[in-house]
């Protein structure tokens, strides 16, 4: 971040990388499902095993992500977790054998809910802090790295099916961006700005409140139809609809340029017609679009299916963090971790379904899952319109 001087923009940039990095780290792999598959010799039952072992890494990672946020705040664990992912790619791609994949990707599991929470942790702190609103766009870079990183894995594909090679650099670029983005992180995030006083220590394990439950729900729901578009429509775009390899990562990539292109006007949309319109409406266009896509079959109508997707869910979990940093950081931290465990573990579920019943309709399952974030969204308790931020001059 060197040479931006403006506090405000500085740790803008500095946090969108970290988003960028995570859309970029976990879409590397997801992009190269089908030649895992191949390389290991696996089953959709086993695929699907392997996407859970993820999903249950970052479940089991939140007691850990509440310690550590304590220890370190977000900065320092935002650092940590980007180093152990951007080496978890090389330890994958060298992996042997199933277990010793199954073990890798769990600890990628892990460290994917560290970061997701400290990266939103910082995203709400920037907020609050300069009170101008910026989560949609940072957002927006999360997406801007998974495109990036379905553009790297169609080049590299070109040039050889190695996975290795491909993880290589992709962890070479990751680290690169890392160290560029410490310096402008914050230095104190929403956890260690509120102080808890010892009633609201002692109510620490009470159940939390229905608003909450509904928000976490929505994110569950949103973030299981976001990455199912990573982790399936490859697979989708190649075993059903006949695209060729170097076509079937560029499901990842329609979803991903709808998704940038909705969430860097997501918070004009925010200002003009309210966070829960644009969730309602969003989820219900993604559900629908994907489900008429399953219906007509071929490629084409699938990417168009995608497209839906990628501009209908983009601004839910944009929308779903701003409402839950307004409920205190107990509701954003587990909001954040029912997101993370609905961004890996949903997929693997995606693909009991599609063992069991063929791939179509786990797609649909996924269209399913869209429009039940609109239903959760008639019971959240939404912030008001937000003031657009001010043109500068």
């Amino acid at each position: 971040m060197l040479g931006v001087r403006d506090p405000f923009h500085r740790a803008q940039l500095a946090i969108a990388a970290l988003f960028c990095f995570l859309g970029f780290q976990y879409a590397t792999w997801a992009s190269r499902l089908p030649a895992i598959r191949t390389r290991l010799d696996l089953s959709e039952a086993e695929l699907g095993l392997l996407l859970m072992a993820c999903g249950a890494g970052a479940a089991v990672s939140f007691p850990l992500v509440t310690v550590l946020m304590r220890r370190l705040g977000s900065r320092r664990l935002a650092f940590l977790s980007a180093i152990c992912l951007s080496l978890l790619l090389l330890a994958l791609a060298a992996a042997p054998n199933y277990p010793v994949a199954l073990v890798a990707i769990c600890c990628d599991g892990v460290a994917v809910g560290c970061l997701n929470v400290a990266m939103n942790a910082q995203g709400a702190a920037l907020e609050a802090t300069f009170r101008r609103t910026a989560m949609s766009r940072l957002h927006a870079t999360f997406s801007a790295g998974s495109l990036f990183a379905a553009l790297l894995a169609s080049g590299v594909n070109i040039v050889t099916t190695e996975v290795a090679v491909h993880f290589g650099v992709a962890s070479v670029l990751l680290l690169l961006l890392v160290g560029l983005t410490r310096s402008g992180l914050l230095a104190d995030d929403l956890s260690g700005a509120e102080k808890e006083t010892p009633k609201e220590s002692r109510r620490r394990l009470t159940m939390p409140s229905r608003v909450t439950i509904w928000m976490g729900c929505a994110m569950v729901f949103g973030t299981v139809t976001e990455g199912a578009m990573n982790d399936w429509s490859a697979l989708y775009l190649k075993d059903v609809a006949g695209a060729s390899a170097q076509l079937a990562p560029m499901g990842i990539a329609v979803v991903s340029v709808m998704m940038v292109l909705a969430r860097l006007f997501a918070d004009g949309w925010r200002s003009r017609w309210g966070d829960g319109r644009i969730v309602k409406a969003g989820s219900a266009v993604a559900g629908a679009g994907l489900a008429l896509a399953l219906l007509a079959g071929g490629t084409v109508p699938a990417l168009i299916g995608f497209a839906c997707v990628g501009l209908g869910v983009a601004a839910v979990t944009p929308c779903v963090y701003v409402a839950a940093a307004g409920q205190g950081t107990r509701a954003l931290s587990l909001v954040a971790a029912m997101g993370t465990t609905g961004l890996l573990a949903g997929p693997a579920v995606i693909g009991f379904i599609a063992n069991a019943n063929g791939l179509v309709w786990g797609m649909g399952a996924v269209a399913a899952s869209a429009l039940l974030v609109s239903l959760c969204a008639t019971r959240i308790r939404w912030p008001g319109r937000a003031e657009p931020e001010p043109i500068p001059s």
